[in-house]
């Protein structure tokens, strides 16, 4: 019998209610308290988890177990041992220790360390996340670890993210404490990630080496309709399309995976997931694990998911919008202004130091983001612009008018919206509107970075965010605590309207896809970094440097080698992308146009033989604009092989980003301005591959 949502979910998870279950009492109250604080967790403890978590994982199927981790490649990793030891005459025990709970040795030499790492030393060390609770896949225990080298450096993504939490934790407290809050012993960072992506029929995937190699189109020609009937958008689902959704929904739940909202996007082919928020680390490891299971859902379906920014040229890119805030133990989220959020000092403290932090680390947020893939996307009327900027809406742009002069506050009447018949429910309106143009926007008691790509970890965008507003919540604190208690408020507006004074220039609540913007962009002085050459220096500003390695985020070898992994991965992925589109220029296309020019050439003469006097001047304008096509595209695919050559002398890891991303690319994208035109012309017949109308429009 098919179990109800509520025993679906989280029935692969060891989860709370298990660990209450299976672990005796004062095992679970040192598990509890090393979730909550952060305190160190005895081996004794850990053996006695491992026990339960072990006997729990066998009931449930699970013959193996594996330390899952987040290396800088973007996905996840896992080795798999069992849980089988011999125990003589034959015969074995299931067994699972401590030791093994807390500690795996996986080969650190094979993944990206930017230097810190040599081909021969291999060791390294994956270390339990008691924070992110374990659950079974395919059979297999899977215990969210951090990854480290055998020296200490680390390699992964879940531990600066972790000392990330750590330092806004500790700044927070700080500040809450100025307002009498000794109930709160924690501050998190919370996030719920939107997950943007397009389904396309497994057979028509396989036959684009574009689309296997790179994710994303690499050339093709305009289908007839696109996104401009603003129909797919909240549309129907399609059968095909309802039942992937449906048994998506019941995997994740599965994984405790809160999965909410689901629907069709703007472009043809499109949709999102949406999930409710939880901790930012706990978010992080489920959205590594919704896209897993996104992707493995849809082969059972006859589909592929893509989460390349931009698999389609000429209709929207997928992002992963960023809702992020800060929640306290005890349940409050400093993020909710209240009516009056003039008089809410607590809020405005916490609205001032986000908007110090993205004004002055902007550089770094448009990092966080940089890729090959969301280069794409950025920028386009479907994403906001690679400039950041702050929305708030015009309450709360009121709200710092009335700070900054002195003004006295009113509480804001509520509004009432009358939708005109009366049959219909009257509701409360909003307090602000929503900026689809603005990189970081508030919501009402969040923000929504905007920014993020699809295929992205959160873990980066959040580290930068907790860290940036972590330190400026501590300079806060540094200067607040010094003050004695009867002048706190007054000093408080003091530092407010500082603050508003000296970084209001973020705040931008208008079109952010308007050339004025940019221009007005330009004088105030904010970071405009449109492509990853640009954006990828920034991150070893000094400045940079220094916030990093004052919360302890990263240490100074750590931040340079994730700069080179940077640098590598946008040259190997521009890199794959031109070799692909070489050889499907020298294998399909060309071939392909040859032979339809030879066709018509062949059609042409022999209309001229049986008919001497009709007229061939629509044949021959045909032929000449084809021959024209083909030679220019012959030619500009050498001269991107070429291109490709040189690169390998170039020994500047930075100079070879800006040579891929201003020579190669900009080669890349006039190839394919002649391919799409050439294409429009030529008859499916005559092409081995699918056009953009059956990959949008074929589910």
């Amino acid at each position: 019998m098919k179990k109800c949502i509520p025993e679906l979910y989280g029935s692969l998870v060891f989860n709370d209610k298990i660990m209450k279950n299976k672990l005796p009492g004062d095992v679970y109250k040192a598990l509890r308290k090393t979730i909550e604080t952060g305190s160190h967790l005895e081996l004794d403890v850990a053996n006695a988890v491992a026990v339960a978590m072990k006997e729990w994982a066998v009931e449930n199927g699970a013959t193996h177990f594996t330390h899952w981790f987040q290396p800088m490649t973007g996905i996840t990793a896992e080795k798999h041992d069992s849980f089988i030891n011999p125990a003589g005459n034959g015969e074995i025990i299931m067994d699972f220790s401590g030791k093994e709970l807390v500690k795996g040795e996986p080969d650190a030499s094979s993944f990206p360390s930017g230097g810190l790492r040599a081909t021969f030393e291999a060791r390294g060390y994956t270390a339990w996340d008691p924070t992110s609770p374990a659950f079974i896949k395919d059979g297999t225990l899977c215990i969210p670890t951090a990854f480290c080298s055998y020296s200490g450096e680390v390699l992964d993504k879940k531990t600066p993210l972790l000392r990330s939490m750590e330092a806004i934790n500790k700044e927070a407290l700080r500040v809450l404490k100025l307002f009498g809050n000794e109930d709160v012993t924690r501050v998190y960072s919370t996030v719920g990630p939107e997950q943007e992506y397009f389904l396309v029929d497994k057979q028509l995937f396989n036959s684009r080496n574009d689309l296997k190699f790179c994710g994303r189109t690499l050339f093709g020609a305009p289908a007839p309709k696109g996104q401009e009937m603003d129909d797919h958008y909240f549309g129907a689902l399609r059968p095909r399309v309802s039942a992937f959704m449906k048994e998506l929904d019941e995997e994740l739940w599965k994984f405790g995976i809160p999965a909410k909202t689901k629907h069709n996007e703007v472009a043809p082919s499109q949709h999102e997931l949406a999930v409710v928020y939880t901790t930012a680390n706990l978010a992080a490891d489920n959205n590594q694990l919704t896209m897993e299971v996104m992707k493995r859902t849809a082969e059972k379906h006859g589909l592929v998911c893509l989460l390349h920014e931009k698999p389609y040229e000429g209709i929207n890119g997928s992002g992963k919008h960023n809702n992020w805030s800060l929640s306290t133990n005890t349940g409050v989220n400093l993020l909710d202004p209240d009516r009056e959020p003039a008089k809410n000092l607590q809020f405005m403290l916490f609205l001032a130091a986000t908007m110090k932090a993205v004004d002055v680390y902007g550089d770094l947020l448009r990092v966080s983001v940089a890729t090959a893939g969301n280069d794409h996307r950025l920028g386009g009327n479907e994403a906001p612009p690679a400039i950041v900027s702050m929305f708030i809406g015009d309450d709360l742009a009121s709200v710092l008018d009335i700070i900054e002069a002195d003004a006295e506050s009113e509480a804001k009447e509520t509004v009432t919206m009358t939708a005109g018949p009366k049959v219909l429910p009257h509701f409360v309106k909003d307090t602000t509107d929503r900026n689809r143009t603005s990189p970081f926007a508030f919501t009402g008691n969040k923000f929504e970075f905007r920014m993020p790509g699809s295929s992205l970890s959160v873990s980066g965008p959040n580290v930068i965010l907790n860290t940036a507003v972590a330190d400026s919540l501590g300079a806060f604190a540094d200067r607040l605590e010094k003050v004695p208690a009867g002048k706190l408020e007054e000093e408080i507006h003091t530092l407010l309207k500082e603050v508003i004074r000296a970084h209001r220039r973020i705040v931008f609540n208008g079109n952010g896809y308007t050339e004025d913007w940019v221009k007005e962009a330009g004088r105030r002085g904010l970071f405009n970094l449109p492509a990853c050459a640009d954006a990828f220096p920034c991150f070893i500003a000094e400045k940079n440097i220094a916030l990093f390695t004052k919360h302890h985020v990263f240490t100074r070898e750590e931040i340079f080698s994730r700069y080179e992994i940077m640098q590598e991965n946008y040259v190997k992925t521009i890199n794959i992308e031109a070799k692909t589109m070489c050889s499907m220029m020298y294998k399909t296309f060309l071939p392909s146009l040859l032979s339809y020019i030879e066709t018509i050439a062949e059609a042409t003469e022999k209309m001229k033989k049986v008919l001497p006097s009709a007229p061939v001047i629509s044949q021959e304008k045909l032929l000449s604009t084809l021959a024209r096509l083909y030679t220019s595209i012959s030619e500009m695919t050498e001269e991107l092989k070429s291109a490709i050559a040189s690169a390998d002398s170039i020994g500047d890891s930075m100079e070879k980003v800006r040579y891929f991303n201003y020579t190669v690319l900009a080669k890349m994208n006039g190839l394919r301005s002649f391919v799409d035109e050439a294409e429009a012309l030529i008859p499916e017949s005559f092409l081995t591959y699918p056009t953009y109308d059956k990959l949008l429009f074929s589910i």
